[in-house]
């Protein structure tokens, strides 16, 4: 009995710790283009300004995971936690634009612990009881994305002194919890062998294999999963500016808008993804959730007034909710089984890509096509994901469980 209980324990506090780490993720992200815009920044540069932060993701997460294996998972998590806190200072204390670059570089670079962080649970739960764990670290982050920017918000009240300084010390707060309460996990020999046989270049290979084969098993998913994510960076980028225009929304009110998508988004992952899976099978919600998505990008334009926003937006969330988690889940499944590591890596990889191209490009389209033009290419870009998941043979019905095992704590609500 004891013997089950210590994982447990740890699942609670990485849980604890994951959820404050999100809410100060979520505190600045609302607020940055309103800052950039105040510092002189326009639309193109706000778009590199978020993509930043996803190129410093993508470039340090190899670095974070081969650190991990070499001196354990709990000091790379803590480490990570001590430059977020270095970020946030540097994005309350920013006086010039190449600043608040630094900050979403730094943030970024804190944030490639996310691997580190589903290492951990591989390290510490049984695989039976591997995917409610992670379903529990996917409630927190999700309760942190609701929370942090309505804190946010308020703390843009204070003026310029409040929100870097709050998700800094949020960040300090969960280093000093993570000291004391979080403890290292047993190894375990497989991952280590898995590790070994690995061959040297193995992964550019696979990598390329889903470039030459888009419409393979894994590859198609991949694929699926990266056009989701740079249809929805790309809303990411210019979603305040847009809101700013058009309903004259600023940095105090606009957390009020990111909490309703994080409280949508906590909902349908909690409470709706296992049931639709179980009742549809994984490829059908795929398209669900990629159609979903599509018209909520197609609506937002459309919109006139606070309510009709409400009811366009309330479309984005629910479609990720269905399509990120499942795209993952059938990758894992299909990968071999000494290869998923890598080849949730390469996943990961694409993703960050499409992280840091979408808002880049939607910026430019933004200031030079026209404010509402972004959300339609989007919503193209998110109908030839479509396409893929329709390449796909029909799954059988499965647990949720199974989806939940596969929604990382760094995934866009």
């Amino acid at each position: 009995m004891t013997d089950e209980r210590h994982p447990l324990r740890r699942i609670w506090v990485l849980m604890a710790t994951v959820f404050v780490d999100m809410m100060g993720f979520f505190i600045v992200l609302p607020l940055l283009p309103f800052y950039a815009e105040k510092l002189g920044a326009d639309p193109v540069r706000i778009g590199g300004l978020v993509s930043t932060f996803a190129l410093a993701q993508l470039v340090t997460a190899p670095l974070w995971g081969r650190l991990s294996d070499r001196f354990g998972r709990r000091p790379m998590i803590l480490c990570g936690l001590l430059i977020s806190a270095g970020a946030y200072i540097i994005f309350e204390s920013a006086s010039v634009v190449w600043l608040l670059f630094l900050s979403r570089f730094v943030q970024g670079m804190g944030s490639g612990t996310t691997g580190v962080v589903q290492a951990y649970v591989s390290d510490s739960i049984a695989r039976e009881d591997r995917a409610k764990a992670i379903g529990w670290l996917t409630a927190g982050t999700s309760a942190g994305v609701m929370l942090g920017p309505v804190v946010g918000s308020l703390g843009a009240t204070l003026g310029w002194l409040g929100p870097g300084y709050i998700a800094a010390g949020l960040c300090l707060l969960n280093f000093a919890f993570g000291w004391v309460w979080l403890r290292e996990p047993r190894s375990r020999d497989r991952v280590r062998q898995n590790k070994e046989r690995q061959e040297r270049g193995a992964t550019r290979r696979a990598m390329l294999d889903v470039v030459r084969h888009p419409r393979g098993p894994v590859g198609s998913m991949i694929w699926v999963y990266s056009l989701g994510m740079m249809a929805f960076m790309a809303m990411n980028g210019i979603f305040a500016l847009y809101l700013e225009r058009v309903f004259g929304i600023d940095e105090t009110t606009i957390g009020w808008f990111f909490t309703y998508v994080g409280g949508v988004s906590l909902l349908m992952r909690s409470l709706a993804i296992g049931p639709v899976v179980k009742r549809f099978g994984e490829r059908r919600t795929m398209r669900l959730g990629a159609i979903t998505i599509a018209i909520g990008m197609a609506t937002v334009p459309f919109a006139r007034t606070i309510p009709e926003l409400g009811l366009a937006v309330l479309f984005i969330p629910v479609g990720t909710a269905l399509l990120f988690p499942t795209s993952t889940s059938i990758v894992s499944r299909r990968a071999p089984e000494d290869q998923v590591g890598m080849i949730l890596g390469v996943q990961q990889a694409f993703g960050g890509t499409a992280r840091l191209l979408g808002p880049i490009w939607a910026g430019a389209v933004f200031q030079y096509v026209g404010i509402r033009w972004p959300f339609w290419i989007a919503a193209v870009v998110m109908a030839l994901g479509r396409l893929f998941v329709g390449r796909m043979d029909e799954e059988e019905p499965i647990d949720g469980e199974t989806v939940l095992a596969a929604t990382t704590p760094k995934e866009p609500v």
